[in-house]
């Protein structure tokens, strides 16, 4: 599965760990699953070791993703003796374990999903991992923080930790690595959710900006990057009138406090009065930005919403703004561009330090700013 070979450095390193960790329901067998027959039709021995569905459970799922006959074993079994022994017979080269809080040593009093029980039993899987190169795949569960339920210690002990988030009343899955000894941290693998499976998204961009709004104040494309990969989305900012004492600020998907901070230098270099309004900001598609270079976007979708002008449609904006009011450059600025340019976008808003060291594109306009003043001038 291409996105996920992208989380994983490029595919899965034999006798590697991998801790896959998300919500209940947000899709982890289901994708486990689809990588299993994947690997399963092309001749490797595959074991799906569940300790929390039946066998003949499993078998409806693999139905329903056009999974059966493809060769996978499974083992309906949370006994690590016996689940060690299958694993010494079969010699597989992929297993999967779902999951790791199910899974209990009898030498062990302590119920399955105890600190003591998880530790010992992931141990004794990476043991066996490690002698054998076979590469295991951990479903773990997570608590209602967010964070993977079990000791700490267990992603300290394991190879790769991955997150798949999403919201369920939405249709696309995020899957990020959060450890990775074999590849970068900062790849990102977007899916979409259908009656037949996990379905890679190849063109996150796209699909992000199909239903964005057009010659609505408050819109505004970003590019931004999630590792190698540039992805457009559409941030929104809506400011109204506040009949409260203290102003609300509402922020989704992004860091609050760091969209307070913009606020306060939008009131004071730029001298847009924000004290009276509600400020609310939202980043369309369900991405979680941590990028510098989205702070111009906000700026400039909460100034449009403020004034009620509308943007160009063909606009597309990015640049990392200081205390003082200065736009900063970006990193990757052209990778950026070349994506906003494929995806029609004529007219480019950034940091003209980066437009000094990019060659002009025929029938793109693009436009460098020093500070944030001018940034709202040219937009304005």
């Amino acid at each position: 599965i291409g996105e996920l070979d992208r989380v994983l450095g490029g595919g899965v390193v034999d006798g590697s760990v991998i801790l896959v960790g998300g919500d209940p329901g947000v899709g982890k067998s289901t994708l486990l699953t689809q990588a299993c027959a994947n690997l399963a039709r092309e001749g490797e021995t595959v074991l799906y070791v569940s300790g929390e569905e039946s066998a003949r459970q499993i078998k409806l799922r693999a139905n329903r993703l056009g999974a059966s006959g493809t060769g996978m074993f499974v083992l309906a079994e949370n006994d690590m003796t016996t689940v060690e022994r299958r694993m010494e017979e079969l010699r597989p080269s992929i297993m999967v374990v779902d999951s790791i809080q199910t899974m209990y040593l009898p030498e062990i009093a302590s119920a399955p999903g105890s600190v003591s029980q998880v530790r010992e039993s992931a141990s004794q899987i990476i043991r066996m991992a490690k002698v054998s190169g076979t590469s295991v795949f951990l479903v773990g569960h997570v608590t209602k923080e967010g964070s993977l339920a079990g000791p700490r210690v267990l992603e300290h002990m394991v190879d790769v930790v991955l997150y798949f988030e999403g919201d369920r009343q939405h249709e696309y899955r995020l899957l990020r690595a959060v450890k990775n000894r074999f590849g970068s941290v900062n790849e990102l693998g977007v899916f979409e959710m259908r009656a037949e499976g996990m379905v890679p998204v190849t063109n996150p961009s796209e699909s992000l900006l199909s239903q964005r709004a057009r010659g609505i104040s408050g819109s505004v494309v970003l590019c931004t990057l999630q590792g190698s990969r540039p992805i457009l989305c559409d941030l929104q900012a809506l400011a109204s009138r506040s009949f409260y004492t203290v102003p609300k600020r509402t922020v989704g998907g992004m860091d609050s406090g760091r969209v307070a901070l913009l606020l306060a230098v939008m009131e004071k270099r730029a001298g847009k009065k924000l004290f009276d309004q509600d400020v609310y900001i939202n980043v369309a598609g369900g991405l979680a930005l941590s990028d510098p270079a989205a702070d111009l976007a906000v700026c400039v979708a909460v100034a449009s919403s403020l004034m009620g002008f509308t943007l160009s449609p063909t606009l597309s904006v990015m640049g990392e703004v200081g205390l003082c009011g200065e736009v900063r450059p970006v990193a990757q600025a052209e990778r950026r561009v070349a994506e906003c340019v494929r995806l029609g976008f004529t007219d480019i808003l950034l940091p003209r330090q980066n437009l000094k060291r990019l060659r002009p594109i025929d029938g793109v306009r693009m436009t460098g700013v020093d500070t944030l003043m001018q940034a709202l001038a040219v937009v304005g």
